[in-house]
């Protein structure tokens, strides 16, 4: 290893002294509603974030967000707004010696609703752990981040980085995909801060996932009088869905999922309207190429399919006006994959060796796993950066009302973070 004993013990003694303001701080951000585009909490814990970068040198850049496919936005909770104002993404800048080289990348945005009873920091009784929406995924990974880099200044080590923070990695990061990927092309390490897995193991690959919509468009009729005159959006769509179950593979690691489901406004008429949204994971390109493919076969060659589903637009059948109904049940698919794979290379696997080694020397054992779970990391490792994402808190119970944090985790994975950098930096 390249960064002396005496260094890592000196970062080590600077942050564990900050155990008690750390889970103050903890407490502050946490308490900032910052899910579902809250774009007021967002604001709000944008602006403490880069104030605190700036004052260790680094420069804010702020890209405008890009728009989302609309169905995407369609498939909210009905009772969330339907409007999605893409939000920015700030880069915080601190470079030494030419261009920065490592990337660290946070989201600040949650799962959590900001009008909701989830909302502050609680502690156990026994002071190791704490509960709080986004305490682990990742409002404590952020906060390390920023104690690492804090200590790293104080002993004057002219580490050359930046910080990506985004608000919209929950809802798979189109806004932010762009930034995401232009920074990776200008730096050569990743480390994302998402939390470490149960053991506080490192993360060193993940499945991909993409997101599809399918709509059934039939006829309308009195389910009593005329149901042989109508045809039942409902049922074609339900045959589709049998069809997507088929594409499920465990053995190789391909699944499909659907929910949720839109379709019908009463028991006594055939719906003329149905909808599902679904979620696929893969294990590598090829794997997704196919669930893509088997998808599309889904889409009907019916000419009028394409003009009735201009007046739906993945609205109840109430919510739109028709001039003509189908003659027989139609199907369209739309589909995003937005999260590639993200395989082990040979490249990721060296960060990964030298981050145990890291780890180690501290006294922390460091074991390997893998995810089904996707994250900006798959992006950024598609974008050519090797890229290691789970450099966060140690917790669980992620997008739950129970999820919870290993408070000594913040110490720990702070000197990690801080000793790892000086690490890789030279």
């Amino acid at each position: 290893m390249k960064t002396p004993p005496a260094l890592r013990e000196r970062l080590a003694s600077i942050i564990a002294p900050r155990r008690q303001e750390m889970i103050a701080d903890l407490a502050r951000f946490v308490a900032i509603p910052t899910g579902n585009n809250h774009a007021p909490g967002l604001d709000t814990f944008r602006a403490i974030l880069v104030a605190r970068l700036e004052a260790l040198g680094a420069k804010p850049e702020f890209i405008p967000g890009d728009a989302r496919p609309d169905w995407l936005t369609e498939s909210a909770d009905a009772s969330a707004p339907k409007r999605f104002d893409p939000p920015p993404t700030v880069v915080c800048r601190r470079p030494a010696d030419g261009q920065p080289r490592i990337l660290l990348a946070g989201h600040i945005d949650t799962v959590f609703d900001p009008r909701g009873p989830f909302q502050t920091l609680t502690l156990a009784p026994d002071g190791k752990t704490a509960t709080g929406p986004g305490v682990a995924d990742m409002k404590g990974g952020i906060l390390i981040a920023l104690v690492a880099l804090e200590a790293l200044e104080k002993v004057c080590i002219p580490v050359s980085w930046s910080f990506l923070l985004n608000s919209d990695e929950e809802t798979g990061s189109y806004a932010s995909d762009r930034a995401l990927r232009a920074e990776a092309s200008k730096h050569e390490i990743g480390l994302a801060l998402e939390p470490a897995l149960p053991d506080g193991g490192l993360v060193i690959e993940r499945k991909g996932s993409g997101q599809f919509f399918i709509e059934a468009f039939g006829k309308s009729a009195h389910a009593g009088r005329d149901f042989d005159k109508g045809v039942s959006a409902v049922y074609a769509l339900a045959r589709s869905i049998t069809r997507c179950e088929e594409m499920s593979d465990l053995p190789r690691g391909i699944t499909v999922n659907i929910g949720p489901l839109r379709g019908g406004i009463a028991t006594n008429i055939v719906p003329d309207y149905a909808a599902a949204w679904g979620n696929v994971r893969f294990p590598d390109a090829k794997d997704a190429a196919e669930l893509a493919q088997g998808l599309n076969e889904l889409n009907t060659a019916h000419a009028d399919a394409e003009d009735e589903s201009s007046n739906h637009r993945a609205e109840p059948p109430e919510a739109s006006s028709r001039t003509s109904q189908p003659r027989r049940p139609s199907i369209r698919v739309r589909q995003s994959f937005a999260r590639p794979a993200k395989p082990l290379t040979p490249q990721s696997q060296q960060l990964a060796d030298t981050i145990r080694a890291v780890s180690e020397s501290l006294g922390v054992a460091l074991p390997f796993g893998s995810s089904g779970g996707v994250c900006d990391g798959n992006n950024l490792q598609d974008a050519g950066l090797t890229t290691l994402d789970t450099l966060g808190v140690k917790g669980g119970g992620l997008h739950t009302h129970q999820e919870w944090i290993n408070l000594d985790s913040l110490v720990e994975r702070a000197t990690l973070l801080a000793c790892v950098l000086a690490e890789l930096f030279d």
